[in-house]
Formats: C-alpha cells, structure tokens, sequence
C-alpha cells in the first residue's frame, strides 16, 4: 500500500472522508475551529459542505487528503493559528508570538484503520504548512497514555503519534476531550 498526501482541493475527495451520509445532517465538516462559533452555528446541512467547497477553490487548500491509489481515505486540517479559534483559546495557550501553523484534526475514514495513515496524514500536514512557509506547526492532541480512545473523539490526534512524528511536549493546557487531557505539541520548521 503505497498512501499519497496532496493538498486537499477537490471537494469531492474531501467530502468523500469529511461528509455526511444524508446531505442534509449537520455534521462538522472539520469547520468547529475554523470559523467563528457564530458562524459554525448558522452554517446548516448543506450550507456546511457548501462552505468546505468554497475552501477547498482558494488558493491555500483548508488541509491534506491522504490517497490509497486514487481514493481519499483521510484528511488532516492544518492552516495558520490566526486563521483559527485556537487564536482565541483560553484553554489551549499560546507558547510565543510567532505565525505557527496549527494541526488539528486527523480523521481516516472506517476500513482503512490500522494501516498508517494517520502518521502519513501528519507528514503531509507539516510538508504542506513548511511549503506555506510555517516556522512552526502546533498540534493539541490527546494525552491518553494506554487509555483507548473513543475513534469519533480521536480526530485531535494522539500524542504519542505526534511524538513520532518529532513533535515535543511545549505545553499543558485546560482543554479535555473525550475524558482525557491535551496537550501542546509542536515541531519546529526553522
């Protein structure tokens, strides 16, 4: 199995990880920390697709798909901190000042688990952010220890996938998921 990771600017492929079933659901389109929460809570059905294909026309793609052949099986939302609401966070702090670029979600689609492509969609992510001029790519993943992790709740990401990944411990923060606490991770571009 050879995985590619591009940018994900076909809306087709992103809707064929991110989408829901019934065109109308409410699903998070990976848009939660992107836009406002005002805005998050207007966008409804189809209006949330709509708005992901708008992303996926501009001229930096909204993050990287990972491709098992020609068929998208995963995707990893990664654009800069201030495009974010991890610009705003109070429980997700801030180490410096610099523009890092933040990695957020990393979801593979059912049937394509176990396989590596979590690890494959954040070497994408961090090659995709360097091309885009990152100086640093922050995560906030989930520190579970040996603890299972529900999958729906995983898109954060696990620290010790991170941690292979090169990223290293910058933070504690307030922000829990699923139970369990995140932590700051970040890899260094420069």
């Amino acid at each position: 199995m050879t995985i590619d990771v591009r940018p994900a600017s076909i809306f087709e492929d992103v809707r064929a990880v991110l989408g829901p079933k019934s065109p109308t659901a409410n699903v998070c389109w990976c848009l939660s920390y992107r836009i406002p929460a005002k805005l998050n809570n207007q966008l409804r059905g189809p209006d949330r697709g709509a708005y992901v294909a708008e992303l996926c026309g501009a001229d930096v793609a909204p993050g990287v798909l990972a491709y098992d052949g020609g068929e998208p099986v995963g995707w990893a939302a990664v654009a800069p901190r201030a495009d974010t609401s991890f610009a705003r966070s109070r429980t997700i702090p801030h180490v410096d000042d610099l523009p890092v670029w933040s990695l957020w979600c990393v979801r593979v689609r059912p049937g394509h688990r176990k396989k590596g492509i979590s690890h494959a969609l954040i070497a994408g992510a961090v090659a995709f952010a360097r091309d885009h001029g990152a100086p640093v790519v922050e995560a906030y993943p989930l520190d579970s220890g040996d603890a299972r992790v529900d999958l729906t709740m995983a898109y954060a990401g696990l620290r010790k996938n991170f941690e292979r990944a090169g990223f290293v411990h910058a933070a504690d923060t307030a922000s829990v998921l699923a139970g369990h606490p995140r932590v700051l991770m970040r890899l260094d571009l420069r």
